[in-house]
C-alpha cells in the first residue's frame, strides 16, 4: 500500500463524476482540491462526512478551495445520493478502486467478524501546484471536516 506524504505531489486522476463529465485533478490547478474517500453512498458515516462538506461549503469556497468525493459506487449511485442530500461538489466513481490504491487508502478492513477489500475513510487535502498540504487516514466522518477547514484557514 502507499504512503503518501506532505510535500508529495497528489496522484492525478482522470474519473467519471456524478454530473456526466469526466473530470481530472489538474482540471483544479490553481484551487486547492480536498479530495476525500469514503467506502459507501448513503450510509451513515458517509452521509454524515458528505453533510459536513456541504454545509461548510461556504467558507471552503471563500479559501479557494472545492471538494471532490470518492468511492467505488457507479455514477448513478452517486447522482442518487448527491441529489437526496444536495451537494455542492462532485462525486467521482472510482469504479475499479485504482484511485483509492494510488492514495493508499485501499485496504483489507473487516467488520462482524469477516474480512473484505474496501476503502479506508480519509481525505486528503491539495495545493494550488498538485502538492499534498494534509494527508488524513482513518478519520471519522464528524472529524474529517473540521481538521480540512482548518488546514485550508
Amino acid at each position: 500500500m502507499t504512503q503518501l506524504n506532505v510535500g508529495d505531489v497528489a496522484p492525478g486522476f482522470t474519473l467519471p463524476a456524478d454530473n456526466g463529465a469526466t473530470i481530472s485533478l489538474s482540471d483544479f490547478r490553481g484551487k486547492k482540491v480536498i479530495l476525500y474517500f469514503y467506502p459507501k453512498d448513503d450510509t451513515p458515516g458517509c452521509t454524515t462526512q458528505a453533510c459536513g462538506f456541504r454545509d461548510s461549503y461556504p467558507q471552503i469556497e471563500e479559501q479557494n478551495a472545492v471538494v471532490i468525493g470518492v468511492s467505488p459506487d457507479d455514477v448513478a449511485s452517486h447522482q442518487k445520493f448527491k441529489t437526496k442530500f444536495d451537494l455542492p461538489f462532485l462525486l467521482v466513481a472510482d469504479t475499479d478502486h485504482s484511485l483509492a490504491e494510488a492514495y493508499g487508502v485501499w485496504g483489507e478492513k473487516s467488520m462482524y467478524g469477516r474480512t473484505y477489500m474496501g476503502v479506508t475513510r480519509s481525505h486528503f487535502v491539495i495545493d494550488e501546484e498538485g502538492r499534498l498540504l494534509d494527508v488524513q487516514g482513518k478519520v471519522s466522518p464528524k472529524d474529517s471536516v473540521a481538521r480540512a477547514l482548518k488546514v485550508l484557514g
